[in-house]
C-alpha cells in the first residue's frame, strides 16, 4: 500500500533500521535514531542503484513522489537518474562560480596579456568596481537588464551621466565575452539602450585664437618652475602628442640623426607605433632637457623617483599656476589647437593632419585606402608649424610663414 503522512509520523524507531515502502521503488527508510530518510531503489544496465532523496519531513511525501517521477523519466529516456543529478550540481556548481565579477575579472586579464596600457585597465578596474557591490557576486547568466539598471543608477544620481554610459557599455562587452565563451545566451546589456541620461559632450579646453596663443607660449617659456615642465609645456604645442606619450616619453624612443620619435604602440591609444617628425626647435629642446635627465629612463621623471615619469596632472597644474583656467586650456587642448588651425592654413592635406594627430579613419572602406603616412608632407607640415609658432610667441600676431625649409624666424 502507498504511504500516508498519518503513517509515516506513527512510524517509531527500532532496534535496526527498516522501510516503509510507498511503490515504484521509493520507500522511507527509518533508522534506529529515529532519523528517516528518502530512499529509492532501481536498476540502470543491469547493475542495482539507490537515490538518496533527503530526510522527511524536510522532503514532504509529495515532494519525494516527485523526485521519483523525475528519476522513473530519466530512466525511461535512457538515463541514469543518479548521473543526471550528478550533472545538475556540476552545472550549478560551475553556475555559482561564473559570477559577474568572475567573468570582468578574466576578461581584464585578456586585455592585460594584448597589452593592454596599464592605465587603461586602472580606469577599467575602477570602473567595474562601482557595479560589483550589487552584481559582482551574481551569476552572469542570471543577470537581468533591471538588476544592471539598479547598479547604473547608482552612478547616475550622483551625476556621473558620463561615468554612467560608459559602464552601461562595459555591461556590454563582458556579456559578450561571456555569451562567446558559453557561460551568457544573451546580451541585457542591449536593453538599456536609451534608459540612461545622455551626458553633454564637453570638449578639452583649447585656445584657438592665434593671439591668445602667442600669449600662451610666451608665459610658458617664461615658466619659472621646475625647468623639466617648463621645457614639457614648451614642446606639446610644437608635437602635439596625447599628453600620456609625452610624460611617458624615454629618451630611447627618439633618434636624433633621423629627428624622429617613435611612440611604441603599448604607449599610444589606438595601439598603433606613432611617429612624430622632430623639427629644430624640438630637437633644441631635447638638447637643453637632455644634461637634466638624459641620464634616466624618461624625458620627464617625477620629483620623487627617476623610475616614474611625472604624473597625469603635473602639466595642467603648470598651466594653472601661469594663470590659465581649466576652462582657458587643457594639456590636451594643444592637439584641438594645432588641428584647427593646421586646417585653417588650407595648405595640408586633412588626412596628413590626422595622421600627425594618430587618429584613425572611422570608416572602414576609406581607411583601407587611406593606408600612406603622408610622411614627406608631415614633415613640411611640422617645420611649417613649429616657425608658425614662433612666430607667434616673438610677436603676437599672425606672421606669413614664408621662412625657407629649415629657416626659423630671427
Amino acid at each position: 500500500m502507498a504511504l500516508t503522512v498519518t503513517a509515516i509520523n506513527a512510524a517509531k524507531s527500532k532496534d535496526k533500521p527498516y522501510k516503509l515502502t510507498d511503490g515504484l521503488g521509493l520507500y522511507l527508510l527509518v533508522k534506529e535514531t529515529g532519523g528517516r530518510l528518502w530512499r529509492m531503489n532501481y536498476s540502470f544496465l543491469g547493475k542495482q542503484k539507490t537515490l538518496s532523496f533527503g530526510s522527511y519531513p524536510e522532503v514532504s511525501l509529495a515532494k519525494a513522489r516527485e523526485k521519483r517521477t523525475a528519476a522513473r523519466e530519466a530512466l525511461a529516456d535512457g538515463q541514469d537518474p543518479a548521473e543526471v543529478r550528478k550533472a545538475k550540481v556540476r552545472e550549478a556548481k560551475a553556475k555559482s562560480e561564473e559570477t559577474f565579477k568572475a567573468i570582468a575579472d578574466e576578461w581584464l586579464a585578456r586585455l592585460e596579456i594584448e597589452g593592454r596600457a596599464p592605465k587603461t585597465l586602472q580606469k577599467m578596474r575602477w570602473l567595474l568596481d562601482l557595479a560589483y557591490p550589487l552584481i559582482g557576486s551574481r551569476p552572469i547568466a542570471d543577470l537581468t537588464a533591471p538588476e544592471l539598471l539598479e547598479a547604473l543608477r547608482t552612478v547616475e544620481v550622483r551625476g556621473r551621466y558620463e561615468t554612467a554610459n560608459r559602464l552601461r557599455s562595459t555591461f556590454g562587452t563582458i556579456f559578450r565575452y561571456a555569451i562567446v565563451t558559453g557561460r551568457a545566451q544573451r546580451d541585457v546589456a542591449v536593453d538599456l539602450r536609451g534608459a540612461l541620461i545622455t551626458p553633454k559632450p564637453q570638449h578639452r579646453a583649447a585656445i584657438l585664437e592665434p593671439k591668445a596663443l602667442g600669449g600662451l607660449l610666451r608665459a610658458v617659456d617664461a615658466h619659472d618652475g621646475q625647468p623639466t615642465v617648463r621645457i614639457a609645456l614648451k614642446m606639446l604645442p610644437h608635437m602635439f602628442p596625447r599628453p600620456g606619450e609625452l610624460r611617458m616619453a624615454e629618451w630611447k624612443e627618439f633618434d636624433f640623426e633621423a629627428a624622429v620619435w617613435t611612440i611604441p604602440a603599448a604607449k599610444t591609444k589606438m595601439r598603433r607605433p606613432h611617429k612624430v617628425p622632430l623639427t629644430q626647435q624640438v630637437l633644441d629642446m631635447l638638447v637643453e632637457l637632455e644634461p637634466i635627465t638624459g641620464g634616466g629612463k624618461y624625458l620627464f621623471p617625477s620629483v620623487r623617483s627617476a623610475e616614474r615619469p611625472i604624473t597625469d596632472n603635473t602639466l595642467n597644474a603648470a598651466l594653472r599656476r601661469l594663470g590659465f583656467g581649466k576652462d582657458e586650456v587643457t594639456a590636451h587642448g594643444f592637439r584641438a589647437t594645432a588641428s584647427t588651425l593646421l586646417n585653417e592654413m588650407g595648405k595640408w592635406h586633412p588626412d596628413a593632419i590626422e595622421r600627425q594627430l594618430a587618429h584613425v579613419e572611422s570608416n572602414d572602406v576609406r581607411r583601407a585606402y587611406a593606408r600612406g603616412t603622408h610622411w614627406d608632407e608631415r614633415v613640411r607640415m611640422m617645420r611649417h608649424w613649429s616657425n608658425y609658432l614662433d612666430g607667434l610667441q616673438a610677436y603676437g600676431k599672425v606672421l606669413k610663414a614664408n621662412f625657407r625649409r629649415g629657416e626659423r624666424p630671427d
